[in-house]
């Protein structure tokens, strides 16, 4: 009889009901669940699960059996959105809370997760979003007559004078009733009137006459928000950017005095924060700054609270966002727009926005099913592939000087590489050779974001660390590695399986930043003990500090990123498609085209370089002493282990580039400057650098194009200009790659 029901189990599994393939797709993501992860589960391969999830191919028994299992279980954990209804928003559904629009009166503390419906992306856990429209799409869209928000669907008729503006971005209206306005707007008065300038050229009349009027307009009335980007996520809160105008109609200081710069914010007994508090309204431990938030505390579900951006107070840092805080409001809502749109809405800084957009990625806790109720709760469950809610130390060798766990070193004491992870990016320079001065060209190549392409594919620890003695080294397991890498001889390295004869003494180290030798044990990250094992040498660690519970927690954050930055870099005119000749004509003042998109462009960078600091911020004032903790250390994103990784992966890659173009063209760096490199060349040109056989690059070498990893050309001189540089300066390794781009030297490169 037992053969008989195993016979019907089969033939049972054989016809296992699946949902449809992009349900597949969503319900791993919103667990947070690599398609690696799922294949290891069901002892498939990768490309087995990604078939069932295009589409192109269906699960067979008896893996059939067990993926119906997961899915069914995973459906239970996130159901499917519902349709949203006429008019109504969406249609209401007694198995999930709704996730209500804000409304005054009902609030909820503005860190605290909200349960939602599932979502996804291919990279990673993320809400659907609307593809950029196209710039040329959004080119007719005209300022239409400033509106209340409750007062119904606008006319388009024009308001008299109103400026017709053009979108690259998401306009106003998208597919979330909650948002249909946008996730910003730029507030600014004219002619005695308020009125919020929002994405896609939409300008609203603001009724609001305080400042707890605004806030409470802004929840109540504007619409502005964003979906979330993840399945367990929420959405972001609407953003404010006060002009000048704006700031004197509700009492706020136009500029920050010398002193409230020091402390970054407006005292708080300033009247606008009073108002704030009479009317049940809190600030941030931050408090009123460049990047105020304003909140109410939680009850029930709902949130309540409006982000400020304050230009006038330096919210927007010219050195990322260029001349953004200069421009007109319509202008402003449109920069800010297009980055909110394809990155995330602004934060605060660019580098908070992009740690912002790794937690926004990755929420630390999903919501759960009580199995009693069958309701979803919030609940402390950590989501899986996410660094939880608690912050996790550091190991010793990976901690900055100061930090607590090493009070116990003497005062003046110096960590040596034996002592400390020193994992940075390369500032090295070298005197040319008298065949190089031979030569007429110095041409440097940049490579295109090339921390977020290091970050890319990297598996970094997501719990703490753990101490082992005398370990095997395992390339595929993140950590921090003691280990004496001066053995490795950079004039014969294996690239792929052959070993090939360079000239060493023309190298950098990729051990080191200053791309000196090492002369001894050191700690490195992983990706670096990896390529000494690569070029052909063994490595012998005595002691790491290595994390099993790991995964890939960058890589949906640079999918974001890369995805932010090729769909503005396409609507300047430089595409994934250019042939090198045309990419390099494509790139030619690109920015000019469109500088308010050439803003946007400077931001994602930064947000790139800018989030990976963060995961090693030091003490910034707080009256910190060596040896005390500091603000950042109680974040679960401080992480230095990750952001050495990721700077370790970089140098790494460079270096694997530099070392395949010497042995394929003997061609031999002068300068490396973190992504860029400079060469002696016979032409102006990159293409005399890097070489195409039959319109295609040397294999594992550079490569001209825009996606990330790429190069671009960051400039060209002379070999006079820089023989006459070095000569002035006294300098013989003076980094010319720091002055590549323009020419300019003004001081003597000391190295900081």
């Amino acid at each position: 009889m037992s053969e008989l029901f195993d016979a019907v189990d089969a033939l049972l599994a054989s016809r296992a009901a699946l949902p449809p393939p992009a349900e597949r797709k969503r319900l791993r993501a919103a667990h947070g669940l690599t398609i690696d992860e799922v294949a290891g589960a069901l002892k498939v391969r990768r490309a087995t699960v990604s078939g069932w999830e295009s589409g192109k191919t269906e699960p067979r028994p008896p893996e059939r059996d067990a993926y119906a299992r997961l899915l069914d279980k995973l459906a239970e954990l996130y159901p499917a959105a519902p349709a949203p209804v006429a008019e109504g928003g969406p249609a209401p559904d007694a198995s999930v809370p709704a996730a209500p629009a804000p409304a005054v009166g009902t609030a909820a503390a503005p860190d605290v997760p909200v349960p939602a419906g599932p979502a996804f992306d291919a990279g990673g856990v993320r809400e659907p979003v609307k593809p950029p429209v196209p710039a040329e799409d959004l080119a007719a869209a005209p300022a239409v007559v400033p509106r209340s928000a409750s007062a119904g669907r606008p006319s388009m008729s024009r308001r008299p004078g109103a400026r017709e503006t053009s979108e690259a971005g998401t306009p106003a209206g998208g597919t979330d009733p909650r948002f249909e306005n946008g996730p910003l707007a730029v507030v600014d008065v004219e002619d005695g009137q308020v009125l919020a300038y929002c994405t896609g050229g939409l300008v609203l009349d603001v009724p609001a006459k305080s400042l707890p009027a605004l806030v409470g307009w802004t929840l109540a009335e504007a619409k502005l928000g964003q979906p979330k980007l993840s399945g367990p996520g929420r959405p972001a809160d609407p953003l404010l950017v006060l002009t000048e105008a704006a700031c004197e109609r509700y009492g706020l200081p136009t500029g920050l005095t010398a002193q409230e710069r020091d402390a970054g914010r407006i005292p708080e007994g300033h009247k606008a924060v009073k108002q704030l508090t009479r009317a049940d309204w809190k600030l941030t431990k931050r408090g009123f700054g460049p990047w105020a938030r304003i909140y109410r505390p939680a009850k029930g579900s709902d949130r309540q609270c409006v982000q400020l951006c304050i230009p006038s107070w330096n919210a927007l840092d010219a050195r990322f966002w260029g001349d953004a805080a200069r421009l007109p409001p319509a202008e402003l809502a449109r920069v800010l727009g297009t980055y909110a749109s394809r990155v995330m809405t602004p934060r605060g800084s660019t580098a908070v926005t992009g740690l912002e957009l790794m937690t926004a990625l990755h929420p630390p806790t999903h919501a759960v099913r009580d199995e009693e109720t069958g309701a979803l709760r919030q609940a402390g469950t950590k989501t899986p592939g996410s660094l939880g809610t608690e912050p996790v130390d550091c190991a010793p060798p990976e901690a900055p000087d100061g930090h607590p766990l090493l009070k116990d070193l003497p005062r003046f004491h110096v960590r040596g590489p034996a002592e400390k992870l020193f994992e940075e990016a390369y500032d090295w320079a070298r005197p040319m050779t008298d065949a190089e001065c031979t030569l007429r060209y110095l041409v440097g190549i940049d490579v295109n974001m090339a921390f977020a392409a290091g970050a890319n594919g990297l598996t970094v620890g997501l719990g703490e660390p753990a101490h082992v003695r005398a370990p095997a080294f395992d390339a595929k397991l993140p950590g921090s590695w003691l280990v004496d890498l001066s053995h490795v001889d950079l004039s014969r390295v294996k690239v792929g399986k052959e070993w090939v004869d360079l000239d060493g003494s023309l190298l950098p180290s990729p051990f080191t930043p200053k791309g000196d030798r090492p002369t001894g044990p050191a700690w490195y990250a992983t990706p670096t003990v990896a390529y000494a094992a690569e070029l052909g040498y063994d490595v012998t660690p005595t002691e790491a500090y290595v994390r099993y519970d790991n995964g890939r927690y960058l890589d949906g954050w640079y999918q974001r990123l890369r995805d932010a930055y090729l769909a503005t870099m396409a609507d300047l005119g430089v595409t994934t498609d250019l042939s090198p000749e045309d990419f390099l004509a494509a790139m030619d003042g690109y920015k000019g085209r469109d500088p308010e998109l050439g803003i946007v462009i400077t931001a994602i960078k930064a947000t790139v370089k800018g989030g990976l600091g963060k995961l090693r911020e030091r003490p910034r004032g707080e009256g910190w002493r060596p040896g005390e903790r500091w603000r950042a250390l109680e974040r679960p994103t401080w992480r230095p282990d990750i952001r050495a990784a990721v700077i370790s992966r970089t140098r790494i890659n460079l270096h694997r580039k530099i070392v395949r173009h010497a042995a394929f063209t003997g061609r031999y760096p002068v300068a490396v400057l973190s992504d860029c490199v400079v060469y002696a060349a016979e032409g102006p040109s990159p293409l005399d650098v890097v070489p195409y056989r039959d319109g295609k690059p040397l294999p594992g070498g550079f490569k001209l194009g825009i996606n990330p990893g790429l190069v671009k050309h960051e400039g060209t001189q002379t070999v006079l200009w820089g023989e006459e540089v070095r000569e002035r300066f006294s300098a013989p390794d003076l980094n010319l790659a720091r002055s590549i781009k323009d020419g300019t030297v003004t001081d003597a490169d000391n190295g900081e």
